[in-house]
């Protein structure tokens, strides 16, 4: 070591020694320790950033709930006017209908006392006019029609002047299980059987009902169903537009030939007896239909 020495001395006085050496130390300087208020915090979870709003809860009684109507809007008021144009201009100030108001009533109108009156009226003339406990039939009831000879007459006779609106062109006798076939038949095959030509069917030409005599007036045939008030006889059909449908004139030809033959055969089922043009020379101008009941079903021809 004290050999070394003078060498030491001599290198730092000629300035070799630490002459590339660094100004400052290259360790690392020590780190201060962490300020407890610039330790990072806790990110909080995303669900914990968003509450969700929960419903308000529903009243038990919603009739507790009151409705405000809205106030009725102003409009401003209009600044004066001086000189020519004042007081020629004035903004009316709309009040809110009553009608279209949020409370308005929700009740229809009522209907005008003369249109009540008059339904009234009408209604009161069909059950007067009624017969046969269908208002759709009207007539009078006539009672106990005696034959003068055996096998005719009506118990319960009742005259019937039209049925579900249509009129028989003469008032005609039956009794009242005829009166509802017909009705029955007047819906279900006459009516889809013209449907809307000429506005529909006004009158029914009636051609013979009641009277007491035999088939086709033959002496010494069976008493006819027109002696019990069974059957009717009808010959044209008079349509709203004032045109008419004939048996005599329209079987067998073109769209009116078309209608008759829907209707003759409509008849065949709710009436015991159909007779047409075609049957035989004393119906070729006219439709017989009777309530005539057989073992073997209605007859048609």
């Amino acid at each position: 070591m004290r050999r070394a020495a003078p060498l030491v001395a001599l290198l730092v006085a000629s300035g070799a020694v630490f002459a590339d050496a660094p100004d400052t130390s290259l360790r690392p300087i020590v780190r201060p320790a962490i300020l407890e208020t610039e330790q990072p915090q806790p990110v909080a979870p995303a669900r914990a950033l968003y509450t969700p709003t929960r419903p308000v809860a529903r009243p038990a009684d919603l009739t507790q709930i009151t409705v405000r109507s809205p106030a009725p809007v102003q409009a401003p008021a209009p600044a004066r006017q001086t000189g020519e144009g004042a007081g020629q201009h004035r903004p009316r100030i709309q009040q809110p209908s009553a009608r279209g108001g949020l409370m308005a009533s929700l009740r229809p109108l009522l209907r005008p006392l003369g249109i009540g009156r008059k339904a009234q009226e009408r209604k009161r003339k069909l059950a007067r006019g009624a017969v046969c406990g269908d208002m759709a039939i009207q007539g009078e009831e006539v009672g106990h029609v005696p034959g003068r000879i055996s096998g005719c007459g009506i118990d319960n006779a009742v005259k019937i002047r039209s049925i579900g609106g249509v009129a028989l062109s003469q008032h005609a006798l039956m009794d009242c299980q005829t009166a509802r076939t017909i009705k029955a038949w007047m819906q279900q095959g006459m009516a889809p059987a013209v449907g809307g030509y000429g506005g529909g069917v006004a009158q029914l030409r009636v051609a013979a009902h009641y009277s007491c005599r035999t088939r086709n007036n033959r002496k010494g045939a069976k008493i006819s169903e027109h002696g019990k008030g069974h059957a009717i006889d009808i010959a044209a059909f008079q349509l709203r537009d004032g045109r008419t449908i004939s048996v005599l004139n329209d079987w067998g030809s073109g769209k009116k030939g078309r209608m008759l033959r829907k209707m003759h055969r409509s008849a065949c089922g709710p009436f015991g007896t159909v007779l047409g043009p075609e049957s035989d020379r004393f119906h070729r101008d006219h439709f017989h239909f009777d309530t005539a009941r057989y073992r073997k079903g209605s007859y048609c021809r």
